[in-house]
């Protein structure tokens, strides 16, 4: 039985990952310190004899006991609420986490797959956004801890691809949604969906005229699974290349809910990308991917999920955690 580590395992990604490789017959151990993560993401999977949960941060050192074949390196925070919160933890889990994880492979001659985004191109002046695009990123704004944290993970594990021989692939993950979501937590979908629920006005940031292009969780980690068991080491846009406004989506968000909530309008952040799409030639011609939930669909699926959560949860995940 093939033996995986799933560094970020509770999160929202990592607990998706966690459940397709279950799935597939490898032995999972997920690995998260529980600072953004959630032990309700994987619970459903504390009873199985091939998967395994280490609280711990991947930021110090790392011991895993017996073979491993694979790291998914997924911890870190993703959402604009958690790292600009906690921007030293966001720097170092993308510094020494990539480091730590790096060198446990070695040791172990395991394959590593990292996580890292289309944040790394930055505020792009490409569009669609293709991976030998370097990016328009500034390194010392609010969102820098984020971006400078993915851009540096990608050379670390470039370098040691290069000078160790080792195993090595790399994902860029563009806007992703799906159950499991926290509320609120600063990305765009949750933040609708959590105020819809609550009767709340939907924030629009900026005029609206913004676009992203949002990519089911499902179709996400296909593309992760086929990433990892192919032989190509260099940067993969994984996403779905489908645009929209902000405004527009805000709209299919109160057609989706049935509510009657108003839009208002607030500051756009500092170094918000404008423009978000992915060019996924690589994905389809390397992968043999692309996505195939539409957005209604998947929107239909994330929102019966929050609906079915109890409500007390619609208000806790609202909340701004601590740190």
């Amino acid at each position: 039985m093939k033996r995986i580590l799933i560094t970020g395992g509770a999160g929202f990604l990592g607990s998706h990952l966690c459940d397709r490789f279950v799935k597939e017959g490898y032995h999972v151990m997920a690995m998260d310190n529980l600072i953004t993560g959630d032990l309700r993401n994987i619970e459903h999977l504390f009873k199985l004899p091939n998967f395994e949960f280490y609280q711990h941060d991947v930021s110090k050192f790392i011991h895993v006991p017996g073979e491993l074949h694979y790291i998914l390196h997924f911890a870190s925070p993703a959402s604009p609420i958690d790292y600009l919160k906690i921007p030293i933890q966001t720097l170092k889990v993308g510094s020494l986490g990539i480091h730590n994880c790096l060198g446990l492979a070695r040791v172990k001659n395991a394959r590593v797959l990292i996580a890292s985004t289309s944040e790394v191109y930055g505020d792009p002046q490409v569009h669609p956004q293709t991976e030998d695009y370097w990016g328009h990123v500034n390194p010392v704004g609010p969102r820098g801890v984020y971006d400078e944290a993915k851009r540096f993970q990608e050379a670390m594990t470039m370098a040691y691809h290069t000078y160790h021989g080792l195993e090595t692939r790399i994902v860029r993950i563009f806007n992703t949604y799906g159950p499991r979501m926290r509320l609120n937590d600063g990305r765009v979908l949750p933040a609708f969906i959590g105020q819809a629920l609550r009767g709340e006005d939907l924030t629009i940031f900026g005029d609206g005229s913004q676009t992203r292009s949002f990519c089911y969780v499902d179709d996400l980690v296909e593309g992760i699974y086929r990433l990892l068991l192919s032989d190509y080491p260099n940067p993969v846009n994984i996403g779905n290349p489908s645009e929209i406004t902000i405004k527009e989506f805000a709209e299919e968000i109160i057609k989706l809910t049935g509510t009657d909530q108003k839009v208002v309008y607030k500051d756009l952040p500092k170094d918000d990308p404008k423009q978000r799409q992915p060019d996924i030639t690589k994905a389809k011609e390397i992968l043999g991917w692309e996505p195939k939930v539409d957005r209604a669909e998947g929107l239909k699926k994330t929102y019966e999920y929050f609906k079915n959560l109890p409500q007390e949860r619609w208000f806790e995940e609202a909340k701004h955690r601590e740190f």
